[in-house]
């Protein structure tokens, strides 16, 4: 039907006035019950959409949120956005997801774009090159409410949700000295990561124990194709490691390929453990053991967050999640 129709043509064809059908569409008590129904029935046949930047104007509610990622995958963020999603869903919500390509400009214009489109707040997770958050902190002016998530700023006064990155590398390395493991790899990311920066001392201080004979080898990898070549190498050495700490999803998938390519036996002849969102683990065998970085729990805590802020909350916080450790036979 058609796509121009408007309260004033719903008028016209019943003799009522355009104030009438709002509050007839808006079920008000004071439209009798006839009434309600003949709009009702009308704007129905005739396909009629309220026009929702009017809405958004008058309210200033635009019932949408952006979500700004370095990109989707199947790495984290996939189960991210499907939780978040769900949440809008369920509070008359709707979400427009922006990808940085971790490109500091790329992401610099979707801040704009949410701008632009009145959204009703922004989540955020920023790039490993993103050191000024000038662009993110005007939101404020706009009142729009932001909150950083996962890869978070070390900007102190603004609201971050996180996974708990330094317990959950405590978690892996602790499980690797129980294991005995002699001659460990971790495998950490970008540098400049906030993630890296929290789990990459966390790990390596747990063998700085007492006690504690065993000292990893550190090595970083931006990409699984980076992963890969980097494990082949170094298992491909006389004195190769005997166990591999993986920082990610995307570093776990390098790393297995290589392991599946030089047909060793996990955990017999190398165990892998690794910090997941819980997928990638499960498509092997024996299942990788992991600490979990629930996406999915993630997003939860961040929507009940900007819940708050929308409420009035003007307390900054920084609040995790709680790691916990997933058995498989890796290791």
């Amino acid at each position: 039907m058609s796509h121009n129709t408007t309260l004033k043509k719903i008028s016209q064809i019943l003799d009522i006035s355009i104030s009438t059908v709002s509050r007839a569409l808006k079920n008000h008590p004071d439209i009798s019950e006839k009434t309600k129904q003949k709009v009702v029935e009308l704007a129905d046949a005739l396909e009629y959409e309220p026009n929702a930047y009017a809405i958004n104007l008058r309210t200033n509610n635009s019932k949408l949120f952006g979500l700004i990622v370095p990109g989707i995958s199947y790495y984290f963020y996939d189960t991210f956005i499907s939780s978040m999603e769900e949440e809008c869903r369920k509070n008359d919500y709707s979400l427009m997801i922006l990808q940085s390509g971790d490109d500091i400009d790329t992401e610099a214009a979707n801040v704009k774009i949410c701008k632009h489109n009145r959204v009703t707040g922004v989540f955020a997770c920023i790039t490993p090159n993103t050191t000024d958050i000038t662009p993110f902190l005007k939101l404020a002016e706009s009142d729009i409410p932001l909150i950083f998530f996962d890869k978070v700023p070390a900007y102190e006064n603004c609201n971050k949700v996180c996974t708990a990155d330094a317990e959950a590398a405590k978690i892996a390395a602790s499980l690797i000295i129980q294991k005995q493991k002699n001659k460990v790899l971790g495998f950490f990311g970008n540098k400049s990561l906030s993630i890296t920066q929290k789990r990459l001392p966390a790990f390596t201080e747990v063998f700085h124990q007492p006690g504690v004979i065993t000292k990893p080898e550190i090595d970083f990898a931006l990409s699984f194709e980076e992963a890969y070549k980097k494990t082949m190498q170094y298992l491909s050495k006389k004195n190769k490691p005997d166990a591999i700490f993986c920082m990610s999803d995307e570093i776990l998938i390098g790393v297995m390929k290589a392991i599946q390519q030089l047909q060793l036996k996990v955990p017999q002849e190398i165990a892998v453990i690794a910090l997941s969102n819980g997928f990638m683990p499960k498509l092997y065998h024996p299942e990788v053991t992991y600490i979990e970085t629930s996406g999915y729990k993630l997003a939860k805590l961040a929507f009940q967050r900007m819940v708050e802020c929308l409420s009035g909350s003007n307390e900054v916080q920084e609040l995790t999640i709680e790691s916990v450790l997933v058995e498989g036979g890796s290791i």
